[in-house]
């Protein structure tokens, strides 16, 4: 298992202080605000340790504040209501006495039904696009300062954009953003860690998706840009360390509001997951 990998599932492992409360932290890499993926990943591991014998199905999510790395994060949650055949959950962030994010999440287990999803983007494997060695060697030379440092990092997820000519300053003509995405290392086989891992991984590029069809990106020094909300939908069964191909694009973008969506796919094309975000996309007044 990577060293990323095994940090990640310890930030994602909370400290419990009473029976509804918990305590995280956040890795000391130099960032100004807490990764927004993180507190999504840890407030879902909080809620899910006050539910049993029902998994995560979807949840909702508020960014009211900027976390503070510095300081722990403590995850308040309520337990809303335990029905007969949903149950959910209520939890809220908190640092220096003030809420920061707060979520919603419902629990259900699959029944019987109806079946039917969305296919898959035709898109190149991740076989055949360059991989971060490659990227490294030769893509990476040309990308503007910021891309090239996140990109020279350890990451607990890898990525593999397939339209990565973008970050070469490439417009795409359709605005759509298909990044295939694995942990860098083997999860465990709990199938609750593999949606706390996918809900920390599927912050990472969806708000940089409401920039694509203006041919720009959240590196670019003149863009600050910061989650507001997310939504996240379980559907199948997955493992977040094998390849899912991450199909994302963005239908509106006013008032510096930027909405994305994008859908979750295995590599055999099977949608396991939705996910929807707005974001604040300004540009820099001098």
């Amino acid at each position: 298992m990577s060293s990323a990998v095994t940090d990640l599932l310890g930030i994602l492992d909370l400290e419990q202080l009473e029976v509804n409360l918990f305590r995280g932290r956040s890795p000391q890499v130099g960032w100004q605000r807490v990764f927004g993926g993180q507190v999504i990943g840890q407030a879902l591991v909080a809620a899910c340790r006050t539910v049993e014998g029902r998994l995560p199905h979807s949840l909702h999510a508020y960014f009211l504040l900027g976390g503070d790395p510095k300081v722990p994060i403590i995850y308040d949650v309520d337990r809303i209501r335990d029905g007969k055949s949903f149950t959910t959950r209520r939890v809220v962030a908190i640092q220096h006495g003030a809420a920061i994010f707060s979520m919603s999440a419902s629990f259900h287990n699959d029944e019987p039904s109806f079946v039917h999803q969305a296919e898959m983007p035709k898109v190149a494997k991740p076989e055949e696009l360059p991989s971060e060695a490659q990227i490294r060697a030769s893509v990476m030379p040309m990308m503007p300062d910021p891309v090239r440092r996140y990109y020279e990092r350890e990451r607990p997820i890898e990525l593999r954009p397939v339209e990565f000519q973008r970050y070469l300053g490439k417009k795409i003509p359709d605005g759509r953003f298909n990044v295939w995405i694995r942990a860098t290392g083997k999860l465990p086989d709990d199938p609750i860690v593999q949606r706390c891992v996918l809900a920390y991984a599927s912050d990472m590029t969806l708000l940089d998706a409401a920039l694509v069809p203006q041919g720009r990106t959240v590196f670019e020094k003149a863009i600050m840009a910061a989650s507001l909300d997310h939504a996240l939908w379980f559907h199948r069964p997955f493992r977040a360390d094998e390849w899912l191909l991450y199909a994302q694009d963005s239908p509106n973008l006013c008032g510096s509001r930027g909405f994305s969506r994008g859908l979750i796919f295995t590599a055999d094309g099977t949608l396991v997951a939705s996910v929807a975000q707005e974001g604040l996309l300004r540009e820099r007044r001098e």
